[in-house]
C-alpha cells in the first residue's frame, strides 16, 4: 500500500518521513508543489479528510509540522554614542573585528531583555534599553550555518564613559569611533547596521535591512 503526503515542502520531506513511524512498512510518495500545515486536532498523525485531486491528504500533528520548519539564530545589541556623537564598539578576544555591545538571545528572553543583559555583562552598565533602531537579516555564512536576525536598540548618549567596566574574559578593548570608522571596523555582514542606526536615529523610525541592503546601509 502506498500513501501520498500532500502539503509537504520538498526540503522537509526527509524529516517528515523520519518523524512518521505510523507509515512504517508503507511506500510513501510526496505530491509536488505542496506545503505542510499544522492541524489543531487531538488526533495525532491522522490521515485526513478524503482526497484532493485524487491525492490523499495527510495532516501532521503541530509538533511534527514545527519540526520541519527552517530555523535561524537571533541576537541583540545596543548602540551607544558619547557626547561627541562617536559610536561605542568593543573588541572581542575571539575574533579579529570589533562589535557593538550585544550577543545571542537566549531561550526565554525577548530581544530587549537580551540586549540589556549583554550590555551589563560586557561593559558593566545596567541601563534601560531604548527604541528599536535596526532589524537586520544576515544570511548564513561561514562558519555560521544559519541566518541571523539582529535587533539593534538605541542606548542613547553615555554621559560617563569612565563608568564602563569591560568583561575581560571575552573583551580586549573598547573605543569610541566616528560613524564611518565604526562601520569599517565591523564584519562586512554587520557593517550596514551602523549607517542604518544613524538613519533611524535621525528619522525617528526603525530601519529594516534585508540581505541585499545590509552592507553600506
Amino acid at each position: 500500500m502506498s500513501i501520498t503526503l500532500a502539503y509537504i515542502k520538498p526540503q522537509a520531506r526527509g524529516a517528515v518521513q523520519a518523524a512518521l513511524p505510523v507509515l512504517s512498512g508503507r511506500r510513501v510518495r510526496f505530491a509536488s508543489g505542496t506545503h505542510a500545515r499544522p492541524v489543531p486536532d487531538v488526533d495525532k498523525k491522522r490521515e485526513g479528510r478524503g482526497s484532493v485531486n485524487g491525492v490523499r491528504e495527510f495532516l501532521l500533528d503541530p509538533s511534527d509540522w514545527y519540526a520541519t520548519l527552517p530555523t535561524f539564530y537571533a541576537s541583540a545589541c545596543v548602540l551607544f554614542t558619547d557626547v561627541d556623537d562617536r559610536v561605542l564598539l568593543v573588541k572581542p578576544n575571539y575574533r579579529p573585528l570589533w562589535s557593538v555591545p550585544g550577543g545571542v538571545i537566549e531561550a526565554g528572553e525577548t530581544p530587549h531583555e537580551a540586549a540589556a543583559r549583554e550590555v551589563e555583562e560586557e561593559i558593566g552598565l545596567s541601563l534601560p534599553v531604548g527604541g528599536l533602531l535596526v532589524v537586520d537579516w544576515a544570511p548564513a555564512t561561514e562558519p555560521r550555518p544559519r541566518a541571523m536576525i539582529n535587533f539593534t536598540f538605541d542606548g542613547g548618549v553615555l554621559p560617563d564613559p569612565g563608568a564602563i567596566r569591560l568583561q575581560r574574559e571575552e573583551l580586549d578593548d573598547m573605543g569610541f569611533f566616528t560613524w564611518e570608522e565604526a562601520a569599517s571596523r565591523l564584519p562586512s555582514n554587520a557593517s550596514g547596521r551602523i549607517p542604518a542606526a544613524r538613519r533611524a536615529r535621525e528619522d525617528g523610525r526603525t530601519v529594516y535591512l534585508p540581505k541585499d541592503q545590509r552592507v553600506g546601509g
